[in-house]
């Protein structure tokens, strides 16, 4: 009779398990789902245009050659009798002026581009610490499913002992 208990106990105790493991699945597929199939980013012309724009803007190869044009552009200004930009190079200034103007908003464009980028990471981090979660927590109940198992198993024992030990305190005291 107890074996028949204990294994209707135990068959419970799996039925438990595999229901907790269910809902897991359930609660987590979403979260794999979105991991696993990130939105394709799709971008437009321009937005290529400003991420490449801005790439290079912001290199050292962009640095180097400007230095070195706008020395070429000086020298060559100082050197010639018939400059096209004489001393204090206002063309050199006025093209100067609408490259930043023109770059800047392309490069901000650019920035914010990548601060969408830095969120979707950001989402995809928080994805990830509440899979963790709740795989933490599933963990948590399966064990306490165990201990519930385990505490009832010594108290079972704990009764048998018990019985036990009445019955040899009455055959003693006989």
């Amino acid at each position: 009779m107890e074996k028949v208990k204990k294994s209707i106990k135990h068959s419970e105790l799996i039925s438990k398990l595999h229901h907790l493991v269910d809902e897991a699945i359930k609660e987590e597929s979403l979260i794999i789902y979105n991991l696993e199939n990130p939105p394709e980013e799709l971008l437009t012309e321009g937005q290529r245009l400003s991420d490449n724009v801005a790439r290079f803007g912001g290199s050292w190869n962009f640095i180097i050659y400007f230095a070195v044009f706008l020395s070429l552009w000086i020298i060559y200004n100082m050197i010639t009798k018939t400059p096209f930009d004489p001393y204090p190079f206002i063309l050199m200034n006025l093209i100067l002026s609408c490259i930043a103007a023109l770059q800047a908003p392309i490069i901000m464009m650019s920035q914010n581009r990548k601060e969408e980028k830095d969120r979707k990471r950001a989402e995809n981090d928080y994805l990830i610490n509440l899979k963790s979660e709740i795989e933490i927590r599933n963990l948590h109940q399966k064990i306490d499913l165990l201990m519930e198992e385990q505490i009832l198993s010594l108290m079972e024992s704990q009764k048998e002992m018990m019985k036990c030990l009445k019955d040899l305190k009455q055959k003693e005291g006989k």
